[in-house]
């Protein structure tokens, strides 16, 4: 969800910004059964949070994405978060207004639990037995960092692609909690093609030999699978109109033969 360049710092940038950790020592209950037996969610903030807590915006990420949402942690970053463009002071969402939350999802591995994180039960990391989970999981997750933070009720929830069936899904379960949302490239349910070309991805990852059931670490894990998984994905993000703008057999003004 980012075709942010990876430009130096300016006015119009947010840094440095820090990320903070949301621990919970109670039981997360899961839609489809058993729980996480402790929770931990990372998750950073921008601007400033008014008196009344009125103007908060929740920025669910997408597949790829984190709880890294604007700026650098300091000025020596390559790159900015992944919606610098978008968030920050002066720009669409503009954190001289609005205080801003990025949570990094459940099962994210970017700071919340997930399959890298250690099972208290057994001592080791979950890796493949690391559970299913549902978007109204990581929407019920996103909502104990909200009230955390002392918010009943925010402003937006803004998402693109799969953050944006997150802000749904805050919308359908939590009506009164959200003052509007905005939602970029998600509809209401995935379309039969949408959820079989996910399956053949998924497929792309489980059957490199170096998936080993979910339990491997980083730096050892199925890198080829997971790069034709994301071709595959890359490919469905456009339609074939889109296809033909860009890659299309026009010829280049100016271009040479050959």
């Amino acid at each position: 969800m980012s075709d942010c360049p990876a430009n130096p710092t300016s006015a119009h940038e947010l840094c440095p910004v820090s990320f903070r950790d949301f621990v919970s020592a109670d039981p997360f209950k899961l839609e489809l059964g058993g729980d996480l037996p402790s929770l931990t969610m990372r998750y950073e903030t921008y601007g400033t949070l008014l008196p009344d807590k009125s103007n908060a915006i929740l920025v669910p990420h997408a597949l790829s994405g984190d709880h890294h949402v604007a700026g650098r942690y300091s000025a020596e970053d390559r790159k900015p978060g992944w919606w610098d463009c978008f968030v920050g002071p002066g720009k669409a969402i503009d954190t001289d207004r609005f205080f801003v939350i990025g949570v990094n999802c459940i099962g994210g591995c970017r700071g919340s639990t997930g399959p890298l994180s250690t099972d208290p039960r057994t001592g080791k990391p979950y890796g493949g037995y690391f559970p299913e989970i549902t978007l109204g999981d990581i929407v019920r997750a996103q909502r104990l960092v909200v009230r955390h933070l002392g918010i009943s009720k925010l402003h937006a929830v803004v998402g693109g692609s799969m953050g944006g069936m997150q802000a749904l899904i805050w919308c359908a379960d939590y009506p009164a909690e959200v003052g509007r949302i905005a939602v970029l490239a998600a509809g209401l349910s995935q379309s039969p093609m949408a959820i079989a070309l996910n399956a053949v991805s998924r497929a792309c990852v489980e059957r490199d030999p170096n998936f080993r059931g979910g339990h491997y670490v980083p730096g050892e894990g199925p890198e080829s699978g997971l790069a034709v998984g994301r071709m595959l994905a890359h490919i469905s993000y456009l339609s074939s109109a889109s296809f033909e703008q860009k890659f299309g057999r026009a010829k280049v003004p100016g271009a040479g033969a050959g």
